[in-house]
C-alpha cells in the first residue's frame, strides 16, 4: 500500500496515513516469500540467517567471493528476513572484555556526574552511554584500535551503505529486571512522531531504510531469558510501517509473533532500521546484558556545504519578527523563510547535553525559532537561547557569540 485515494477528489495521494494501515496488509507483506537462496549462511532455512564467521574468513580475502557475500547480506536486509547474526564476529573476546572495562568506567563516571542513563527505561534501571564511539577512543585509543580493527563490521556496513559510511555507537546495559521496549522502527523516520512521519511522502518512507544500518555487538552472553532484541522477520517490507508501529493492533501482532536469537559474547547482529523490533525484558537474576549498539549512516545523507545556520538564524530573527508584527509577511511566508535558513532537523546532536524532549528527538533550530516568534521573544532572549541550543549540539564547548 504505497498510495491512498483522496476521499474528496478521487485522486491518488503519495502519503501514508496511520488510519489507513491494516494488520491484514502487514501480514501479507510478511508472508510474501522468504527472499533469495542463501549460499553462505550456516542456517539458510532459519527465519533469521546465522553466519559462522570462522567458516567465512577466507571469503573476505577474495574480491569476487567477498562481493557475493556482501550481496547476500544486502538481499537479506532488503527483501529477506531483514536481520542476520554473525556468530563469532570477535573470535577472541579479549578485546571485547577490554572495551567493556572502559565502558564500565565511563558508566561509573557518568553516574557520579548525574547522567540520566537509558532513554527507554525508568531512571536508574539501565545504563546507556551516548556517543560511546568517541568516548572509547578518547579514553583508550589502543583498545579502540583493537576493537574496530575487526573486518566484519565494515564489511556489513559496506554491503548495505557502500563506502564512506559513518559509525556512531551507544552502549546499553540492561540489568536483571530491566523492562522490555515496545515494538518500533528506528532512525530516521522511526524517531519521528506519527504525525511528522506522515508528513513525508511515501517514496521517502521507502528510501529512509537505505540511509542507515542498525547493529549490535554482544559484550556479554545473552540467553533468551536476558532479553536479547525481539525481532519480527520480514516486517521491513511493509511500506507504511513508520506510521503504523505505534498502533495497538500492530504492537499486539508483534508481541504474538516476534522471535529472539540468543547471542554469545563477541557475536554481532545487524538489521534493517525499518524492521519491527524491541529490546526484551531481562528476566534473569544475574545477567548484566551489555551491547554496543552500532548506528551506521550512509555518506549520502549529508549536505554539500557547511553552513553556519546559527549565525543566519540570529541575523534573520529580528527581520521576521518586525515584518510579522507589522503584518508585512504572513505566517506561511515566514515558515518558508525559516525553512531556507534554520536547521530543520534535530540530528546530529550531542545527546548527553541535548536529550530528547517529549519523544525521541530534541527541539530543532527551526522549531526553536518558530516558538520564539509565536511567543514574540525580544532579540536578546532569542539570541541567548539560540546560542545555548547551539552549544548543547556542538562537538566543542566554545561557540562565538554574535554581536547584534
Amino acid at each position: 500500500m504505497d498510495y491512498r485515494r483522496d476521499e474528496y477528489r478521487g485522486q491518488r495521494v503519495n502519503w501514508f496515513r496511520e488510519e489507513d494501515c491494516a494488520v491484514s496488509d502487514f501480514v501479507d507483506a510478511l508472508d510474501s516469500g522468504t527472499g533469495t537462496a542463501l549460499r553462505f549462511a550456516a542456517s539458510p532455512s532459519s527465519c533469521i540467517p546465522v553466519y559462522e564467521c570462522g567458516n567465512l574468513e577466507s571469503v573476505l580475502s577474495f574480491d569476487r567471493e567477498r562481493r557475493e557475500l556482501l550481496s547476500e547480506w544486502a538481499s537479506v536486509i532488503d527483501a529477506g528476513a531483514g536481520v542476520f547474526v554473525l556468530k563469532g564476529a570477535y573470535a577472541d573476546t579479549k578485546i571485547v572484555d577490554q572495551a567493556t572495562g572502559v565502558f564500565e568506567a565511563i558508566i561509573a563516571a557518568e553516574r557520579k556526574s548525574g547522567s540520566k542513563g537509558d532513554h527507554f527505561a525508568k531512571a536508574g534501571a539501565n545504563d546507556r552511554i551516548w556517543n560511546a564511539q568517541e568516548k572509547l577512543l578518547l579514553a583508550a585509543p589502543e583498545v579502540f584500535t583493537g576493537y574496530f580493527s575487526n573486518p566484519w563490521l565494515p564489511a556489513v556496513a559496506e554491503a548495505w551503505l557502500g563506502p564512506c559510511f559513518q559509525v556512531t555507537s551507544q552502549v546499553n546495559v540492561v540489568r536483571p529486571g530491566g523492562a522490555a521496549q515496545q515494538a518500533h522502527r528506528d532512525y530516521h523516520l522511526g524517531f519521528q512522531t506519527a504525525e511528522v512521519a506522515a508528513s513525508f511522502p511515501a517514496h521517502v518512507h521507502r528510501m529512509s531504510p537505505f540511509l542507515t544500518l542498525q547493529g549490535a555487538v554482544a559484550h556479554s552472553d545473552m540467553p533468551v531469558e536476558s532479553g536479547p532484541t525481539k525481532l519480527l522477520p520480514f516486517s521491513q517490507r511493509y511500506a507504511p510501517g513508520y506510521v503504523a508501529w505505534r498502533r495497538a493492533d500492530f504492537r499486539e501482532y508483534f508481541e504474538n509473533h516476534f522471535v529472539q536469537v540468543p547471542l554469545k559474547k563477541g557475536d554481532a547482529i545487524f538489521f534493517n532500521p525499518a524492521l519491527f523490533h524491541a529490546a526484551g525484558s531481562n528476566k534473569t537474576s544475574d545477567v548484566q546484558r551489555m551491547a554496543n549498539l552500532l548506528q551506521i549512516s550512509s555518506a549520502y545523507g549529508r549536505a554539500m556545504e557547511v553552513v553556519d545556520r546559527t549565525r543566519m538564524s540570529q541575523t534573520l530573527y529580528p527581520v521576521l519578527r518586525a515584518r510579522l508584527s507589522a503584518g508585512e509577511i504572513t505566517e506561511r511566508e515566514a515558515l518558508s523563510v525559516i525553512a531556507s535558513c534554520a536547521e530543520g532537523y534535530p540530528f546530529p546532536t550531542n545527546l548527553d547535553r541535548d536529550p530528547p524532549v517529549d519523544g525521541l528527538a530534541p527541539e530543532s533550530q527551526s522549531q526553536l525559532m518558530r516558538r520564539a516568534l509565536a511567543e514574540d521573544w525580544p532579540l536578546d532572549q532569542f539570541a541567548i537561547t539560540l546560542q545555548r541550543h547551539a552549544q548543547r549540539r556542538c562537538i566543542g564547548d566554545n561557540i562565538e557569540l554574535i554581536d547584534y
